[in-house]
């Protein structure tokens, strides 16, 4: 099992800890809806430092990088950022990833724990082109700064303007007493903030700061559990749920970040599914009784057939209902249709919702 940097402080905190990615993570202090609340109200402060960060560089990085993402990276400047996938070449998906474009011929790319290993394989296997790929995730740290209070309660941390700081642009600048931050206008909650990249040996400062300059903003550290209520309001997808190597970047309503304006890893099969259509799409629903849909829970329709299964479900803590994502048959997809999900052999009504569950 590996810790991060701030496994020790977390511990000093009470975190409960538990295994996830092959990491000790602290996944809940107070309280899953204590600290979901903090975050849609206030300001907290997730380490995510888990998360796989991969350097390219050279002449070709774009080049690779548009032939195994499926988004544009060629309408990247530098200081902006691009949500994007990784087509296998089954229709399916290898991960989801965030690429940076750090300067000309050098992006960053972030991926997910769980398949920081996989990913970097599957690049490495795309690299014909002299490409420079370094796996920098053993010695980088991830502090996930989430809430709309975030950016006035940084602000003195850094000489930086956060306030300017758009949505997908991120600066290098200092930040708490450190140089050389990346301080990035991206999150996983929904309700504004940054992400802080920097290294192991500089986080348990940028820490310490954080919570000195938060403490009358009423900032607290937030665990993993309340991270997934948070992504799952917004209907963000979760690899490993949402989405998988089965799952097309189509079906998932991924096809917006699926440019069909450049050649990349099966990118021919997924423009023939787009003609022909999908037979299956992931649809947000809301529980019409009280009950809670879980990750596997099947969906049928008002006759009991089955037309689909539940992909991430919880109890919404800011709308107090249960929510959830779940693939089903193209003609059970649109909003407002009624379906059922069959809780411990009960087929309790839901409706299709359009995303995101919260609304400001």
């Amino acid at each position: 099992m590996k810790n991060t940097a701030l496994t020790h402080i977390h511990e000093g905190l009470g975190a409960k800890m538990l295994p996830f990615a092959g990491y000790n993570m602290p996944i809940t202090y107070e309280g899953v809806n204590a600290e979901h609340e903090t975050v849609r109200n206030g300001v907290g402060v997730f380490d995510v430092s888990h998360m796989g960060e991969f350097l390219l560089t050279g002449p070709n990085a774009l080049a690779l990088i548009q032939k195994v993402t499926s988004n544009d990276a060629s309408t990247l400047t530098i200081g902006r950022a691009q949500y994007s996938c990784l087509p296998n070449n089954e229709g399916g998906i290898v991960d989801d990833l965030i690429i940076y474009k750090m300067k000309e011929e050098q992006y960053l790319l972030v991926v997910n724990a769980s398949n920081i290993e996989k990913d970097w394989n599957w690049i490495s296997s795309h690299n014909d082109l002299g490409v420079e790929m370094k796996n920098i995730s053993e010695d980088y740290s991830l502090l996930a700064i989430q809430g709309p209070k975030a950016v006035e309660a940084m602000q003195a941390l850094t000489s930086v303007n956060l306030s300017e700081i758009a949505y997908y642009h991120f600066e290098v600048g200092d930040f708490a007493g450190i140089e050389h931050v990346i301080i990035s206008a991206t999150g996983y909650t929904g309700s504004g903030g940054f992400e802080i990249y920097c290294k192991n040996n500089e986080v348990e400062q940028v820490w310490n700061k954080v919570f000195e300059a938060g403490a009358s903003y009423g900032i607290k550290p937030i665990g993993l559990a309340a991270r997934d209520t948070l992504r799952l309001e917004m209907g963000f997808c979760l690899y490993g749920n949402d989405i998988n190597d089965t799952t097309s970047p189509l079906e998932a309503g991924l096809g917006w970040i699926t440019k069909f304006t450049k050649d990349f890893t099966n990118s021919e099969a997924l423009k023939k599914q787009k003609e022909a259509g999908v037979t299956r799409k992931l649809v947000a629903f809301e529980m019409q009784e009280r009950a809670v849909p879980r990750h596997d829970y099947e969906i049928v329709d008002g006759s009991g057939a089955v037309i689909g299964i539940v992909t991430s479900g919880t109890m919404s803590p800011s709308m107090n209902k249960g929510i959830g994502l779940g693939y089903v048959t193209v003609a059970n997809s649109a909003v407002d249709s009624d379906i059922f999900i069959r809780i411990r052999k009960n087929d309790v009504p839901a409706k299709v919702v359009k995303l995101p569950f919260y609304k400001k």
